[in-house]
């Protein structure tokens, strides 16, 4: 099971708990993880990417033991330590404004 970190204007879109548990098949890569959670909680759909292009919404960020994942290819694997569960994929809603 794959555990994703949602922010909280997520978690109460989605009526969630902090951590959710997701079952992901194939190659553990941000697509992978983003299409089985839009799966799980179709109201989430739009909101993490955009529907059309699929590209990360600019005011989410995704991290991943302890490491900046936003700019990384949607493809790309990520670390085991995600894979195997021991570490939770975090979605964050980025601050904008001064």
């Amino acid at each position: 099971m794959i555990r994703v970190v949602l922010p909280h204007h997520l978690r109460t879109l989605a009526n969630v708990r902090k951590e959710v548990e997701l079952q992901v098949e194939g190659p553990i890569t941000q697509r992978a993880i983003l299409d089985a959670l839009e799966a799980t909680y179709p109201v989430l759909r739009g909101t993490i990417r955009d529907h059309a292009t699929q590209q990360r919404r600019s005011l989410v960020r995704f991290f991943a033991c302890g490491q900046d994942w936003s700019h990384e290819a949607a493809d790309a694997l990520l670390p085991a330590a995600v894979a195997a569960g021991a570490e939770p994929f975090l979605i964050v809603g980025a601050m904008a404004g001064g």
